[in-house]
């Protein structure tokens, strides 16, 4: 399977650099692989292109046989088709001449630098290419994934293997960069040693070839997952797509910053764009809905997305539960959660973990509800976003600080706190796990600390640098005031917070517990009022 997916990806990534045509990328595509029915047609305006690629790949010991036709969907014309039956050893060269073919029937134009690119293999080691499209296949299957701990260092440890065999393939060293910045980025391993790993794989990549689109790709990641700075990657970011006019990740990464900058408008364009490059990419989907049309209060959107998204993984839990919870924040309707809550976990109760979650949990104000998230919630923590570990005492001490037990608070809290502490003590840096920390302080009632730690990370990360992360952070303030008796700059600060897109909603702040302190100062009320669905 790995080898048809492999001559499948070389053949479109090679078309990719084309800029004189639409090609769309692997992600989209793999789906209608094993597809029972095959309708052109159909596949062809789910995908918004006019013609389509069809082919089948067979190895057999030392020979592989590649049959290839092009099709115009529109009227279901073949306009060229041809079979290669070769030595194994030749798959590379197929490859490039069946891409050029393409561009040839289709009458497109290729400069000198494109019929190269193209005519160059990205390897001649066929055990190098067998261990990166595994790595691949791993890496693809990581995003926003349950699994992404245990599977990221797997696509590692190939990759490392095939770049060992063939130390000059240059895609196998961009995405071993991208593998270790995603390590870092998601939490797993938040130190410099792993960011200077990503970084050796990327410049070994440009050593290769300075002007390799992949590369400064790669590069651009690094400076945006590792560093935030903007700049830079946006540096690296031009010159990839020169390279890489139809690769969809270019604009995501690009969305990615405009976002980070406080630059929605633009941030929303670049990820429509790059869904039209991967028009079914499951990842962009929530990229889009979550981060972009939630913060924005384009609910409306955020649900047509995710209904887009469940046409591509029918079912998806945490999808149907994204989704569901629309209904909380826009409406403060907590019914829909309740009722997709329960049939996810009627359907596998295994889920729960990963369906119910904490902050909508809460808004049902109920004990039954409270009870359900601790027994739901894993007593190891979980990920809450930006890195950081949540341990499962602090929710138990949000819910006994909520129903009026100080004692179990109290105790609740201090394990919570154990276990965070040591996390800033190993990464001072660690901008989550200090907001996190003074969250639990102020659980604690250890004011003065709470207070410094909330600050701390808002000075850190101000939505300034950073409108997703900074903002969030700065919520967190917000409750750190208000649960150390700092109504007055608690309000201010949700005032200040609530001018550009966050998290914050009209349901969080109408039911979640954390604003329990707040609830009829007037001042509040009016913000809350303000959000209210028209």
């Amino acid at each position: 399977a790995y080898f048809a997916d492999g001559i499948q990806d070389e053949i479109l990534t090679d078309l990719a650099r084309v800029a004189d045509l639409k090609v769309i990328s692997r992600t989209s595509v793999m789906q209608y692989k094993n597809a029972a029915m095959r309708n052109l047609r159909e596949i062809a305006q789910e995908l918004g292109v006019a013609h389509v690629l069809e082919g089948s790949v067979q190895r057999t010991g030392n020979r592989v046989r590649v049959n290839a036709q092009l099709i115009d969907a529109r009227t279901d014309t073949h306009l060229w088709a041809e079979i290669y039956d070769r030595d194994l050893a030749d798959v590379f060269a197929i490859q490039s001449e069946i891409a050029k073919k393409i561009a040839d029937q289709l009458q497109a134009k290729l400069s000198p630098a494109e019929k190269a690119a193209i005519e160059k293999a990205s390897t001649t080691d066929l055990m190098a290419w067998d261990l990166y499209e595994r790595a691949k296949a791993l890496w693809s299957d990581v995003s926003d994934n349950l699994h992404a701990r245990e599977k990221l260092p797997q696509a590692a440890n190939l990759l490392n293997e095939a770049v060992a065999r063939d130390p000059r393939f240059l895609v196998g060293w961009c995405l071993l960069s991208r593998v270790h910045d995603a390590i870092y980025w998601y939490g797993f391993d938040r130190t410099w040693a792993r960011l200077d790993l990503a970084k050796a794989a990327a410049q070994t990549a440009l050593r290769l070839q300075p002007d390799a689109g992949e590369a400064h790709l790669a590069l651009a990641v690094y400076y945006y997952q590792g560093f935030l700075d903007y700049a830079r990657a946006r540096s690296e970011l031009a010159i990839a797509r020169a390279t890489l006019p139809n690769n969809a990740d270019v604009f995501v990464y690009t969305g990615f910053i405009d976002r980070r900058e406080g630059h929605w408008e633009e941030a929303t364009r670049n990820l429509e764009r790059a869904l039209e490059l991967d028009p079914r990419n499951f990842f962009t989907l929530q990229q889009l809905a979550i981060y972009t049309y939630i913060p924005q209060r384009r609910y409306a959107d955020a649900v047509r997305t995710y209904d887009r998204a469940l046409t591509i993984v029918s079912g998806d839990p945490l999808t149907r539960i994204y989704r569901a919870e629309v209904a909380l924040d826009w409406r403060a309707d907590i019914e829909p959660y309740q009722t997709t809550l329960a049939a996810l976990i009627a359907e596998n109760p295994s889920a729960a973990p990963d369906v119910d979650h904490p902050d909508y949990a809460l808004c049902e104000r109920t004990a039954a509800a409270a009870t359900r998230l601790l027994v739901n919630y894993p007593r190891d923590g979980v990920s809450i976003g930006y890195g950081v570990n949540c341990p499962h005492a602090y929710w138990e001490g949000v819910i006994a600080r909520w129903q009026g037990d100080s004692a179990k608070a109290q105790a609740a809290f201090t394990s919570a706190r154990n276990e965070v502490a040591k996390t800033v003590e190993k990464q001072p840096e660690f901008i989550g796990a200090i907001s996190l920390l003074g969250m639990i302080d102020a659980g604690l009632g250890r004011k003065e600390q709470a207070l410094q730690e909330g600050r701390r990370a808002c000075e850190l990360l101000p939505i300034s640098k950073d409108a997703i992360a900074g903002a969030a952070f700065a919520v967190n303030l917000a409750q750190i005031y208000a649960w150390t008796g700092e109504k007055d700059l608690s309000i201010e600060q949700i005032a200040a917070v609530e001018r550009v897109p966050n998290e914050l909603s009209y349901g969080r702040l109408k039911l979640h517990p954390y604003w329990d302190p707040l609830r009829g100062d007037p001042r509040f009320e009016k913000i809350v009022t303000s959000l209210a669905p028209k």
